[in-house]
């Protein structure tokens, strides 16, 4: 290698040097303006001594160079010989290119600032904010409800990392969302595996974070590289709320985001509410009212009053909030036996439409024993399910169904789907039979003898891209409905959707029950983001063990076309080991957003139940 010279050495320091950014071409460009300054300063006290008129001493003759040099345009009103003019023209000139080069340093480095700003990459300093981290559709599910939750409170933030565009994600989520409120949004660039992004959000001041599932092939691996992120991270860690794709991958996930995660599984969880509806009318109406923040909600609440008492006496203890069960030491059990005693250390669940309406009643309850009805329950008898379509969560839909029905019922799945059927070895109650059917085709539909089965499910094929399978399903759903109407027949139709905004479109189809997966579990999310402790009242509603939620026949309650009181329904539930959380209008079924449902009613209002009409009971089943 040959000797490096001083002269490259001298070049390789100014290079570094002026790569260094704006504040080093800024010092640069003093050190010029500081040489030319004292150069026309020397020439001045050189060429013309005594000039300009009334100079004392060399300050002066400085200043008036510094002068001429940030000034140019004041070599107009020079006057003097001609060596002083011709220097203070080249220290002008010199000036005006000085000047120039500073007024575009100074513009190109504030456009790279504005720059940086606008890709999102400076730090936050916010507390208490809820941290979203990653992108996908169910963030704006997230957002929405976030915003309803924290309307009350003033300086509320909610903090989003992606990779993506900080601007493309404000405006999306302006455009899915709207009018934010007091909730202040704010987004930052960067990739949430990544330990500098994540230091961009001030973890250790946040109040929860959200980890989403991204789109794509094994987004599961995607979530838990962000756990190891996040457990790597020095200081405080707030509580983790994740959204897995698969329950195969929960222990990985466990194991890397360690005892401050909690896991919601989305495949378990949207079959097990699309199997609930399907056997329940209105279940998922049910569960969306009570996930999200615009109805009822639930509260978790210690009031020592109830110490002492038996659950069945607490289902009275509020006039505006309904009692749903216990969370103890041992673990949350919804509608517990009736004779189970409140202690000191449990907290009582309930329903509420808002926290301040969470307040004893006083009086005793206003129940009309006439009025009451004990029914006995109808044992279990096989029944008739078709399942149309067929995706990677059908199997475990099957397997929750094969739990709920009597033996000998019977499954019949009809598509053209290439692993239909597959993997359904070991089924207990279910026979399962597959059929070859294009399930858009009128008279494939109408081949199947739909009227013969009792309820319908429609999934989303996952061989096609997500608004075009929406699409086949409403065609679907109008094929069925068109069929009921001219044949006559009844059934239940549950189906599932990808994109909320096909909702509107599918309500046109009257279906009995439609299951957005995103949606609901954004919703489930947004709850765990806001109260952790609730994880463990969701998971026990959506477990087919215990106590669920079922729409029971109005009349196995009280006398239909008779004015009582909700306490009164309360009351006959409770006496039959169940827990009554509202009803169901028959006549309001089809219409929005709740379908007839009512959930926790005002315990005095007089109600009229017709024969058509359900109580929804928390119940086993």
């Amino acid at each position: 290698m040959a000797k490096v010279t001083l002269g490259e050495r001298a070049r390789y320091w100014f290079d570094n040097t002026m790569s260094r950014g704006t504040a080093s071409l800024i010092g640069w460009l003093a050190v010029v303006s500081l040489g030319l300054i004292v150069m026309v300063a020397a020439l001045t006290l050189w060429l013309a001594p005594n000039e300009p008129e009334g100079v004392a001493h060399a300050g002066e003759v400085l200043w008036i160079a510094l002068m001429h040099a940030l000034t140019p345009s004041r070599v107009a009103s020079d006057k003097g010989s001609v060596a002083y003019m011709l220097v203070m023209f080249a220290g002008s000139l010199g000036g005006l290119f000085i000047v120039s080069m500073l007024v575009g340093l100074l513009s190109n480095g504030l456009k790279q600032k504005v720059d940086r700003l606008r890709r999102g990459r400076s730090v936050i300093v916010e507390s208490g904010h809820t941290v979203v981290l990653g992108w996908s559709d169910q963030v704006f599910t997230i957002v929405a409800e976030l915003v309803k939750a924290k309307a009350s409170q003033k300086g509320s933030v909610i903090a989003i990392l992606a990779d993506r565009d900080k601007l493309a994600m404000e405006e999306d989520i302006r455009e899915h969302v709207g009018d934010l409120g007091r909730t202040r949004l704010v987004c930052r660039t960067g990739r949430p595996t990544e330990p500098h992004d994540l230091a961009l959000l001030n973890l250790a001041a946040a109040h929860s974070v959200v980890v989403l599932s991204p789109g794509g092939e094994d987004p599961d691996a995607h979530v838990i590289k962000i756990l190891l992120a996040l457990a790597k991270r020095d200081g405080v860690h707030p509580p983790v709320v994740v959204g897995l794709t698969s329950s195969r991958n929960a222990a990985a996930a466990r194991l890397a985001g360690g005892p401050d995660v909690h896991l919601v599984d989305s495949d378990d969880t949207a079959s097990r509410l699309i199997v609930q509806s399907s056997r329940q009318s209105g279940m998922s109406v049910v569960c969306m009212d009570l996930l999200n923040f615009d109805g009822g909600e639930i509260y978790l609440r210690t009031p020592k009053k109830l110490v002492g008492v038996t659950y069945g006496e607490a289902l009275h203890a509020y006039q505006t909030a309904s009692v749903i069960g216990l969370r103890r030491p041992s673990g949350v059990v919804l509608n517990p036996a009736m004779d189970t005693v409140i202690n000191a250390d449990d907290q009582v669940v309930v329903i509420a439409h808002d926290d301040s309406h969470v307040r004893l009643a006083t009086g005793e309850p206003s129940v009309d024993e006439s009025a009451m009805v004990a029914a006995g329950k109808a044992p279990a008898e096989p029944e008739r399910t078709l399942l149309l379509n067929w995706n990677g969560r059908a199997e475990q839909i099957i397997r929750y169904l094969d739990g709920y029905v009597a033996p000998g019922s019977v499954l019949e799945i009809s598509t053209d789907h290439p692993k239909a059927g597959a993997n359904l070895a070991g089924l207990r109650n279910l026979v399962v039979n597959v059929k070859d059917c294009d399930t858009t085709d009128r008279f494939a539909l109408e081949a199947l003898g739909v009227g013969l089965f009792q309820h319908v499910i429609v999934l989303s094929d996952d061989r096609f891209e997500a608004r075009h399978a929406d699409t086949r399903t409403l065609m679907t759903l109008l094929q069925l409905r068109d069929m009921q109407s001219v044949l006559g027949e009844h059934y239940s139709i549950v189906s599932e959707m990808h994109d909320e905004s096909n909702r509107a479109l599918a309500e046109v189809t009257e279906a009995d029950d439609i299951v957005i997966s995103d949606t609901v579990i954004g919703l489930l999310l947004a709850q765990l983001a806001e109260n952790r402790h609730l994880a463990d009242v969701f998971g026990y509603l959506f477990d087919s063990r215990g106590s669920e939620i079922y729409p029971r026949p109005a009349g196995g309650y009280v006398k239909t076309g008779t004015k009582v009181s909700f306490s009164t329904v309360v009351e006959s539930a409770r006496r039959q080991g169940e827990t009554a959380i509202g009803y169901r209008d028959a006549g309001a079924r089809n219409d929005p957003p709740h379908y007839g449902i009512v959930l926790n009613p005002s315990k005095t209002d007089p109600i009229v139940l017709g024969e058509h009409d359900s109580v929804i009971v928390l119940a086993e089943h």
